[in-house]
């Protein structure tokens, strides 16, 4: 999956574990030593990875990145 941050923007981000619509990408994380993608952001109310983000922002690690679409993102959180 070699994406450019800015190719994130816009795109929808749905959980394929139940299937939820959990938002839009805001913004993105990188390793600055690498230039990789480290998770990408979604606002929202879940506390659920919380950790670089304001408190309603979900934070979904790289890792938990399934399939990225022209217009859609899947997760598995």
């Amino acid at each position: 999956m070699g994406s450019k941050g800015l190719d994130f923007k816009h795109k929808e981000v749905i959980n394929i574990t139940d299937a939820k619509r959990l938002g839009f990408v805001q913004d993105v994380t990188a390793d600055l030593n690498s230039g990789t993608i480290t998770s990408i952001i979604v606002p929202g109310s879940s506390k659920l990875f919380s950790v670089f983000a304001s408190s309603n922002d979900i934070v979904i690690p790289w890792e938990k990145i399934k399939c990225i679409g022209d217009d859609v993102i899947l997760v598995e959180i």
